[in-house]
């Protein structure tokens, strides 16, 4: 007889204590394979598929999508080989325990995930395996047929397809290899929109909008609780000063009128942060609390994990950079452009999304000149940079037209006085203003 296996929710990662159950990939009765993802779940930091280190058959499943399931809850239960072989004969896998986690990550044996598994007619397991879920038992064993495998990456780019009501198996990806981009899911729904239409061009009446509360979850429970644990034990302070960034944009242009890779405003401002972390550095730290809450301690970092807002489907996140005090310019911008197209993907793994010490918030690409940020907790500042717009400007003893942005920058006060976070605000000003400055840093 079969053993009935129960794997349960791991910590998906930095203490997160549960996860959102968005779909199932496996259906009860249905036989799997070692490390075979069995669900889609979305945590505080990212949708992930979760694979199952058991090989056998699904006997129950725990959790329906929309429901919160806690780390070290039953996900699923597996009746498997009571020998230990997870799928023994009958299934063509690899047998043997799995650390895996998350898909892409583990200690399967040879470095190799274990292949959808297929029942054998005539296997001990298959039989057995399968008595253990029917009653009563099929005279014949059944052979599962293993669903087609769609070329998608993005766990975001099928759950827009299943809101639409879109068959991925039947769209053509227009990516690398055929992969199935955003893109794709986009212009199956507009095609699909535009057959289906008004009926008789009548315009279709306005949803109506329904009142009462709506749960947070997943990210947006973690930005409202990480939010207003900030705003309850940070006393913050902000000032601000405007700066002529002309010269900077013009370094900007001469950087990339070579062949090498471009170098975009945000690599400058990720540069200009990690020099002005070295001067100050006391603003690279984070406040110790005991089990009160009353502060303790001051922390300061040895490294800058540089993190910098951007805006994604799920919401806002805070990718992090990790070393950028390591890194050059150019350096810094190849990785804040995978970082960037990871979010907005929404591929990033939990460890790019956890452990910064300081923030670069470029608020201005939403047209805005300023803000009083919330500080990324446990952090204790924040860098934010407005909009560059045309202004007139005082250079050089004569009035001109001039590039100029608004700086503003956000600290813990426990961890510095205003003196200290005025000056680091000064250097990274004459920084925008000279950038021939950085030299001095280099």
């Amino acid at each position: 007889m079969p053993v009935v296996r129960e794997f349960t929710l791991p910590d998906l990662g930095e203490g997160l204590t549960g996860a959102e159950v968005v779909r199932w990939m496996v259906e009860v009765g249905e036989v799997i394979a070692v490390d075979q993802p069995v669900v889609e779940v979305e945590t505080a930091k990212a949708v992930v598929e979760v694979p199952c280190p058991y090989g056998g058959v699904v006997t129950a499943r725990f959790g329906e999508p929309g429901e919160e399931v806690p780390v070290g809850a039953a996900l699923v239960t597996v009746a498997v080989s009571p020998s230990g072989d997870s799928a023994g004969a009958d299934l063509d896998a690899p047998s043997g325990g799995s650390g895996n986690v998350l898909v892409g990550y583990g200690t399967s044996e040879g470095g190799k995930g274990a292949r959808r598994g297929r029942v054998r007619p005539g296997g001990p397991v298959g039989r057995a395996a399968l008595a253990a879920v029917t009653a009563p038992p099929a005279p014949a064993p059944v052979r599962p047929v293993a669903p087609a495998v769609v070329a998608v990456i993005s766990p975001l780019v099928r759950r827009s397809a299943r809101e639409h009501g879109i068959d991925l198996a039947a769209l053509t990806g227009s990516g690398p290899d055929g992969l199935i981009l955003r893109a794709d899911v986009d212009r199956a729904v507009a095609a699909a929109a535009a057959v289906a239409g008004p009926a008789n061009g009548a315009p279709r009446p306005a949803a109506a909008t329904a009142e009462g509360a709506v749960p947070l979850r997943g990210l947006r429970r973690t930005i409202a609780e990480k939010l207003t644990l900030s705003h309850r034990e940070i006393p913050a302070a902000t000032c601000w000063v405007d700066a002529d960034a002309t010269e900077l944009l013009s370094l900007r242009e001469q950087l990339n009128g070579g062949s090498g890779p471009r170098i975009g405003l945000l690599a400058l401002l990720a540069r200009i942060s990690t020099a002005a972390l070295a001067r100050f550095p006391e603003l690279n730290a984070s406040v110790e609390c005991d089990a009160s809450g009353a502060p303790v301690a001051l922390r300061r970092h040895s490294v800058v994990h540089l993190g910098f807002a951007a805006q994604s489907e799920r919401g806002l996140v805070v990718p992090v950079v990790r070393d950028a005090h390591l890194l050059n310019t150019v350096q810094l911008g190849a990785e804040l452009a995978r970082l960037t197209e990871s979010a907005r993907a929404g591929s990033l793994t939990p460890a790019e999304l956890t452990g910064g010490t300081f923030t670069l918030n470029n608020y201005g690409v939403f047209g805005v000149d300023g803000s009083t940020p919330l500080i990324n907790h446990p952090e204790a500042a924040m860098l934010g940079v407005g909009r560059i717009i045309a202004k007139p400007w005082v250079h050089q003893g004569e009035l001109a037209v001039r590039q100029v942005t608004q700086l503003s920058f956000t600290f813990d006060h426990r961890v510095c006085d205003g003196g200290t976070a005025g000056g680091f605000l000064r250097f990274v000003a004459d920084c925008v203003e000279q950038p021939g400055m950085l030299m001095r840093q280099l």
